[in-house]
Formats: structure tokens, C-alpha cells, sequence
């Protein structure tokens, strides 16, 4: 029986990826490289020291590098601060499952100020048990850790959450939580999760989606 929730952050509760595609923009044009926000999207994914060492090789330093992926997350959160809005249905949602005393957390990939960005700026906080980011772990999603802290917040096994994703690695890492997961087709196609058997549901946003019929899964 489901007894908790467990949500991603990025492309899961915010529509946030094409903000970072415009953020590497300019970033990657503020170091001489101009690139079309089609090559962004398809070229620059993954960590972003580890994006900078492959898109420069060895032009930067490690601290250089570092310094870099950190004025890149801070011009994402000020393109996005004008235009931040939870995805449609969500708050409703949230507000459903407090009201019903489901306890609720949050498990992202994002780094801590990104997250600290949408909670505080949304007044989010008082919805989850437990927040945890890339500065939470030691090991990135697909492994399931991330969520198991995030169950182990709630006093529960991962095995009785439900986890809120939108991408591919996020669906495995469930799967690896032996959690059942709704999938919120922001940044993939549902045939790109074709492969999962924990997969319950499929969601463009969360207006349709009831509360009653995320705990029966």
C-alpha cells in the first residue's frame, strides 16, 4: 500500500529544462562558443564541470571549471526567477495530500541553491518531510539512494512511495527503489519509458491526475 510521495524537482514539479538550455546559451556564448539552442539541447547534457571539460577539453582548470558550472546555475535562476511557476495541477495536488496527511519529499539531482531557489521563492518547504540534492548523496541518480533518504525522511521504505519523475535515469532509479513511478512527459516521450514495468502512469501536468488514484497504485 503506498503511504508516502516522493518527487523529482526539475522537469518534475518546475518545466525548467528549456531554462537551462537557454542558460548554457549564454553561458557557452560568454566564452566564445555560439551555439543554437537546437545544438544546446542536443549536445550539452550531464554534469556541468564534466560539460565544460568536454566542450573545452583542456582550456580551464578544475577550479575554473567549477567557478564556471556555478555562474551557469546562477544565470539559469535569473532567467527563470520572472517566469517560476509550479507545473499546472501541482499545488492542488500538494495541497490534496497534505490535507490527507500523506507525508511528502522531494529527491533531486539539482544542486542545493537550485532547490532552495523554487522551494523558498514558492514557499514550498512546509509540504515535505525531507529535501534532498546533489549534495546529499554520494552516489547520482540512477542509483536509488537519493530516494531512499527521501523514504527513510518519511519513517518508510522506498517500496511504499510512489516517485514523481520526468526522466530516463530518474525512472530507473525507481525501478532500482522498487517504486512504482508516475512519469510527467516534460522532457521525454512515454515510448522512451517503454522498457519500464514500474512505470503506473504517464502525466503532461498534474490536472487530471487525483490523489485517490496515485495511492492505489
Amino acid at each position: 500500500m503506498v503511504k508516502g510521495l516522493i518527487f523529482d524537482m526539475d522537469g518534475t514539479m518546475v518545466d525548467n529544462m528549456m531554462i537551462h538550455h537557454r542558460a548554457w546559451q549564454r553561458k557557452l556564448s560568454a566564452l566564445g562558443l555560439e551555439m543554437t539552442i537546437d545544438e544546446v539541447k542536443e549536445k550539452i547534457h550531464g554534469v556541468n564541470e564534466e560539460i565544460i571539460k568536454r566542450t573545452f577539453g583542456d582550456r580551464f582548470t578544475a577550479s575554473e571549471r567549477k567557478q564556471i558550472a556555478w555562474e551557469k546555475e546562477e544565470e539559469y535562476r535569473n532567467i527563470f526567477l520572472p517566469e517560476l511557476k509550479l507545473i499546472d495541477g501541482l499545488i492542488e495536488f500538494l495541497e490534496a495530500a497534505k490535507a490527507a496527511n500523506i507525508p511528502m519529499a522531494i529527491g533531486t539531482a539539482a544542486p542545493p541553491e537550485n532547490a532552495n531557489f523554487i522551494l523558498d521563492n514558492l514557499n514550498l518547504g512546509h509540504y515535505f518531510k525531507g529535501v534532498f540534492h546533489s549534495g546529499s548523496v554520494t552516489k547520482g541518480k540512477p542509483d536509488p539512494q537519493i530516494f531512499e533518504k527521501a523514504a527513510a525522511s518519511m519513517g518508510l521504505k522506498t517500496s511504499d512511495c510512489v516517485i514523481f519523475e520526468d526522466s530516463i535515469t530518474g525512472a530507473e532509479a525507481a525501478k532500482r527503489a522498487n517504486a512504482p513511478s508516475v512519469i510527467v512527459t516534460t522532457t521525454h516521450e512515454e515510448a522512451e519509458f517503454a522498457h519500464f514495468d514500474n512505470v503506473a502512469v504517464f502525466i503532461k501536468d498534474y490536472t487530471k491526475l487525483s490523489l485517490e488514484e496515485v495511492m492505489s497504485f
